[in-house]
């Protein structure tokens, strides 16, 4: 289950689940409330008389076929735009055919190799796996290409030519992507339809974030124990069975996972890891045993070193192009409350070395005595302060430009300072201060410690300010523990879109 999050399930308490025994009680028939859906196959709707294996594999085809039609567009865009780019006349009679070939053949060859790594229709897969997938079949054909550059006259500049095809292709296909998945969201044909039996509290708590996170694919269905000869042909394809119903009081399998098998194209058995507490699991085969392998990400040189060139690559040439909106920024900043415009604050960084967090001043400059006031006269203010470290209607904020500010995140912009000095990353639990950190736990606090603090993270791209002390720590160990070169870059696609909707900005 290593591919939810830690806020994808909040299951409340239960007797049943106040024990860490394996062997749980099973769940009586129909104790699991009904989960209704408003989507339903079309084709099994249409009531089309076809086999079994092709009611089930008709929704998948199309919803690939719209995926691969997506990607198409992404690389017609790219070509178009490179076209654009070159100089007039510059391709074309022969040298215009020639190019347009080797695109051509660098698309569908990019295609294929999407294919064969299971992105059509992609269904379980977190985003970064999704653009890890990309990025390595990219890296195939480019390698691909460069061969076929070595025996091709003018070889060199068709190379140059796939590899900016290829990389404007990847930039625009996580959109075009996204909107071709919504797309047969609406048509009811994205996803496999699933029932999900598992612990009282457990299973609605999957059943919401199925229906919440309807990119992964997954459409819960209603189903109880006695139920399992009812189903008709041509339902559900996927059965996930939680640890509590796997085996009752003697030992024996609830229910019986040989029928579940004639009955279902694929049976997942989860594992009882919410109980666990942790995070960084993930499936391992030992001498044809399942287990369960604890990963925790251990820094590395060359892990360290990566990120680092990636910091820098992505840092230096953005300050360069944030630069004005940073200059008309403090401009109007020094108008309406005139003082300085930076605001620096020591923060913990890595190692616990302290880090001089550089930013927009976005508040009055007696903003300290203006808090300490208002907490100490509004009870209802000082509980949303503790639990938060935030005020939904903070009236420290610079009028209009400190709340604009603070929405778009330009008042972030400066801490590129930071990052090409080395004091932080793009990725990273973000540096709070030490009042923040103060309601964290120590064993926390020294794991946050471990990692380079980031100028986005996790929580900023899954709940932004509205998230509670607890949540912010559950997702910053969450990151920690499952962090990649992928998910850095998954987190700094992610942080555009999620600035733009402002969603929980103060």
């Amino acid at each position: 289950m290593s591919f939810l999050a830690p806020s994808a399930m909040k299951p409340g308490p239960s007797k049943a689940s106040t024990s860490n025994n394996v062997t749980s009680r099973a769940i009586p028939a129909g104790s699991v409330p009904p989960i209704t859906t408003k989507i339903a196959d079309p084709f099994v709707r249409a009531g089309l008389n076809m086999p079994v294996t092709l009611q089930r594999r008709l929704p998948r085809l199309a919803t690939s076929s719209v995926l691969v039609a997506g990607d198409i567009a992404s690389y017609l865009i790219a070509y178009f735009a490179l076209l654009s780019l070159l100089p007039s006349g510059s391709v074309s009679g022969s040298e215009g055919t020639t190019m347009a070939r080797a695109f051509t053949i660098a698309a569908l060859a990019e295609i294929v190799l999407y294919a064969s790594a299971g992105l059509y229709p992609g269904y379980r897969l977190h985003d970064h796996e999704h653009l890890r997938r990309r990025i390595i079949a990219a890296v195939k054909v480019t390698v691909l290409a460069a061969f076929g550059a070595m025996i091709l006259p003018q070889g060199a500049g068709l190379l140059f030519a796939v590899i900016g095809l290829l990389s404007l292709g990847l930039i625009v296909q996580p959109f075009l992507h996204w909107l071709a998945r919504a797309l047969c969201w609406r048509l009811g044909i994205w996803g496999e339809r699933a029932v999900i039996i598992g612990a009282r509290n457990l299973t609605p708590a999957l059943v919401a974030h199925f229906k919440d996170h309807w990119q992964y694919g997954i459409r819960p269905e209603s189903f109880s124990l006695d139920s399992l000869e009812a189903l008709p042909d041509g339902g559900p394809s996927v059965a996930m069975i939680a640890g509590d119903t796997i085996a009752n009081d003697t030992g024996s399998l609830v229910p019986d996972l040989a029928a579940m098998r004639r009955k279902f194209a694929e049976v997942i058995l989860l594992s009882d890891t919410p109980n666990l507490k942790v995070s960084g699991l993930r499936p391992a085969d030992v001498g044809g045993e399942i287990g369960i392998r604890l990963v925790t990400d251990r820094s590395s040189l060359n892990s360290d070193l990566v990120r680092r060139i990636l910091n820098l690559a992505i840092a230096i040439p953005a300050t360069i192009v944030v630069a004005p909106f940073i200059a008309i920024a403090a401009a109007a900043i020094y108008a309406i409350d005139p003082g300085p415009v930076f605001f620096r604050h020591t923060r913990e960084g890595r190692f616990g070395k302290p880090v001089h967090v550089l930013k927009l001043r976005t508040m009055y400059q007696d903003a300290e005595q203006r808090l300490e006031a208002l907490v100490r006269d509004n009870p209802t203010v000082r509980t949303e302060w503790l639990s938060h470290f935030k005020l939904k209607d903070d009236p420290r904020i610079l009028p209009v430009i400190g709340h604009m500010l603070r929405s778009s995140s330009i008042d972030e912009l400066p801490q590129l300072a930071n990052i090409i000095a080395g004091e932080m990353a793009f990725v990273g639990p973000r540096p709070f201060p030490e009042y923040h950190l103060s309601a964290m736990n120590g064993e926390f606090r020294d794991k946050r410690r471990s990692v380079t603090p980031g100028l986005t993270g996790l929580w900023q791209i899954s709940e932004r300010s509205n998230a509670d002390i607890e949540l912010q720590q559950q997702l910053d160990e969450f990151y920690i523990d499952n962090r990649s070169l992928w998910f850095d870059l998954h987190i700094i696609l992610s942080t555009i879109p999620a600035v733009l909707k402002g969603k929980g900005a103060c």
